[in-house]
């Protein structure tokens, strides 16, 4: 089986095999990677780390006097230490240590346009000449809501401020209008921080219940409600939930393409099959696209997917690294914000400021700018799964859109138990080992990088370079 063969997984419709949405290769051979040798690798990785940026342990020991942990945000924390930046322009980062990484994190996704672009800033100077916070009903926010009507197909939108307000508020407008409280999410899904959306976040395999038929796990600090939690890419069960409780359900919510764990692309027919279920039982669709939305494509993941929510979350990438954040959908279930029934309040939602950083983002991110950005993604995993097969690495990579990642599994990854199974050695070895060579992904083991507008072909050449040099250390 050739790379061209076997590379891509068809999810809900059959796309032309020139589409680089999805992308999934399995190597057929694999060897078992050494132990001892990944243990021995990361201690020397760790104690290259602390060498090379004593600059950062500084300042993070400054910062835990006034931040728990010495960071704005818990994600952000890794032992001994996070690295702390200091600038960033286009697709590069410079720490405290003034080291220059390539960015392919940028902001899980917010970075898409890359930092500092030129477009975003023009109009983000321009809106600071013209005023910040008006806090009463703005052309410029009304032109951003038309825009985005026609770029992800919705009846009538809200903004908010971050992907945590845009899912709370898609979850409320499903309450309001059904008149239920219950929803169902994914085992293993993150949605922000909203209490009803925090059950079964990665959670612990001993008190999740069996693999096909999960139970809430909830965190004690969480008051959730009723949640019922089902595996990704598994309509039988789903049925099972909404055949029993589908009169006291308001939503099925979900990441039409999971990036909590990696990248778990949907089964063929799955996200039709979850549409078709909502609406047998009268419950309503969310997607929660904060992490796809732009990433995905043009008109986000469920125009490129072909299923259509009722509800939609967005963020992230359309705000050109400004706080920015939607929720929308179809005008019948959005008709519970016009009457009140979901009463949505907020000072500085569509603020000016942000606006302009929206407007910039939708002139800049063409159809043509995203596809080369894909096209730099699909190129990149072409060579590194052409490492993995010369190496034979229990690996594959993945990707969606822009998005890509190395799964450190020989076999796919469907669901959040098959995620559970990977190999969290050596994914912490694979993501140090490139902050040592000054290419930064996310620090959670299980992210995706992410090609922006910014990238270069010689820039995604350093990533693949830096695999393989991982690659021959592991097979020394």
């Amino acid at each position: 089986m050739t790379l061209d063969e076997s590379k891509r997984v068809h999810t809900a419709v059959t796309w032309p095999e020139n589409d680089p949405a999805t992308w999934r290769h399995v190597p057929t051979s694999s060897i078992p990677l050494d132990p001892a040798r990944v243990a021995a690798l990361t201690a020397a990785e760790w104690q290259r780390f602390t060498t090379t940026t004593v600059e950062s342990g500084i300042h993070n020991k400054r910062a835990s006097d006034s931040l728990p942990l010495g960071v704005t945000s818990s994600f952000q924390h890794w032992d001994p230490y996070p690295l702390s930046i200091k600038a960033a322009k286009g697709a590069w980062l410079t720490d405290v240590d003034d080291r220059q990484l390539l960015d392919l994190s940028m902001g899980f996704g917010a970075m898409l346009v890359g930092h500092l672009n030129s477009v975003v800033v023009a109009e983000v100077t321009r809106a600071l000449e013209i005023g910040t916070l008006f806090v009463t009903p703005s052309p410029s926010a009304t032109e951003v809501a038309e825009r985005f009507q026609r770029r992800f197909g919705l009846d009538l939108l809200r903004f908010t401020n971050s992907g945590t307000e845009a899912t709370m508020y898609a979850v409320r407008t499903a309450r309001a209008y059904t008149q239920r409280h219950g929803i169902v999410k994914i085992e293993g899904g993150y949605h922000g921080g909203y209490d009803a959306l925090s059950v079964s976040v990665k959670p612990s395999i001993d008190e999740a219940g069996p693999e096909n038929a999960p139970v809430p796990v909830t965190p004690f600090e969480v008051e959730a409600g009723t949640v019922h939690v089902v595996p990704y890419n598994d309509l039988e069960r789903l049925e099972q939930i909404l055949s029993q409780h589908s009169s006291e359900i308001a939503a099925v919510v979900l990441e039409p393409v999971l990036e909590n764990i990696g990248i778990v692309v949907p089964d063929a027919g799955y996200l039709a099959g979850v549409r078709a279920l909502c609406d047998q039982y009268g419950v309503l669709l969310i997607f929660d696209e904060v992490k796809t939305g732009l990433t995905a494509g043009h008109g986000g993941a469920s125009q490129r997917l072909g299923v259509t929510p009722d509800l939609v979350a967005l963020a992230k990438s359309i705000g050109g690294g400004l706080p920015l954040a939607v929720f929308g959908g179809k005008a019948e279930y959005m008709q519970a914000v016009v009457d009140n029934r979901m009463a949505h309040f907020g000072t500085y939602n569509g603020n000016p400021l942000v606006m302009a950083a929206a407007l910039a983002v939708d002139e800049v991110c063409t159809e043509d700018a995203l596809a080369a950005a894909e096209t730099l993604n699909e190129n990149a995993m072409r060579a590194i799964d052409a490492v993995i097969v010369e190496h034979a690495l229990p690996a594959h990579t993945v990707g969606f859109g822009v998005k890509g990642a190395v799964t450190w599994a020989d076999t796919p990854v469907r669901n959040y138990r098959d995620y559970k199974r990977t190999d969290f050695g050596i994914a912490e070895l694979s993501w140090l080992w490139g902050v040592n060579r000054g290419i930064l992904t996310p620090p959670g083991l299980d992210e995706q990088w992410l090609v922006s507008l910014a990238h270069t072909s010689a820039d995604m050449n350093l990533l693949v370079e830096e695999f393989a040099e991982l690659a021959a250390a592991l097979r020394a």
